[in-house]
């Protein structure tokens, strides 16, 4: 029996007895099923909420996703349903991911994901995993997400963590990011006991990391309160070449996407509030 992971939700019970003992026992453990997935269906709801556009729920790591559960406990004779596969390839799956656009939203054309960029911090000793013989696994997670994956060169001999380079649309960024989280836990590169911990990089314009920030630190801090993850803009960043600066995410996967995800929202915010006073600076000077 394989230990539960994010991409490894299913575990196996085996019962043995009487035809009427194994019965029984079915009734027992499809009610625990149905309590759990009563349960899981609220957790859903909730991180639906803190993730904006993102139906977590097609993703199956969530009970909901459990569609072979039949509508009452211990029925027999329900509808076998094909089991869960909670990174499945389809293209009809991964379309499930986000809801439909609003209608008008793109007239004209056929709307294309952003393509995001993170950098995620990984320990030294991991790199070998996620690489995998002759680098199959970083492969079919490249072709399973749908992202650029790539690792770059250590900074340094000692150097304790590298750097994982992955660029991608949102679900691609959430479906491998999660399989690296994943991925360490079940290597053992962390105690059993202890929650997969790792430091994100996003980067964002320079004008909007006022924002991120918020007056006097306020924003950044109902971020940290809201997703449980660690947000750092360092104050002191020089912008790149791009004029965009570094935000600093640390903390398990989920409060990891969480926060990547209320930050690009706040940015895209600002960037639609730019556009508008563009628009208008530029209107205005049209009709002098």
């Amino acid at each position: 029996l394989q230990d539960l992971t994010i991409y490894n939700p299913e575990r196996t019970i085996t019962v043995k007895g009487s035809t009427e003992a194994c019965s029984n026992a079915e009734v027992e453990i499809m009610k625990k099923l149905r309590e759990a997935y009563e349960s899981d269906v609220v957790a859903v709801n909730q991180q639906a909420n803190l993730i904006p556009g993102l139906n977590l729920s097609a993703l199956g790591i969530f009970s909901t996703g459990l569609s072979m559960l039949p509508s009452t406990p211990g029925a027999r004779g329900a509808a076998a349903a094909t089991p869960y596969h909670p990174f499945a390839g389809s293209s009809a799956y991964l379309s499930s991911l986000y809801g439909a656009p609003p209608a008008g939203a793109f007239p004209h054309q056929h709307p294309v994901p952003e393509q995001e960029v993170v950098n995620l911090f990984i320990p030294t000793q991991a790199v070998g995993a996620i690489i995998g013989k002759k680098g199959q696994h970083i492969k079919q997670l490249a072709r399973f997400a749908g992202a650029s994956i790539k690792i770059a060169p250590a900074e340094g001999p000692d150097a304790s963590e590298r750097m994982v380079i992955i660029t991608g649309p949102p679900e691609a960024q959430f479906k491998a990011q999660g399989r690296i989280f994943g991925k360490l836990k079940e290597e053992n590169f962390f105690n059993p006991k202890e929650e997969v911990k790792l430091e994100a990089h996003i980067k964002v314009p320079s004008f909007a990391a006022g924002r991120v920030i918020g007056k006097g630190g306020k924003t950044v801090n109902e971020l940290q309160n809201l997703t449980s993850a660690e947000v750092i803009v360092p104050r002191d960043q020089t912008p790149d070449e791009n004029e965009e600066v570094i935000v600093k995410i640390i903390g398990h996967f989920f409060a990891s996407q969480t926060a990547q995800r209320k930050i690009r929202e706040i940015v895209q915010q600002v960037k639609q509030q730019e556009h508008k006073h563009a628009q208008g600076a530029a209107a205005s000077q049209h009709s002098k």
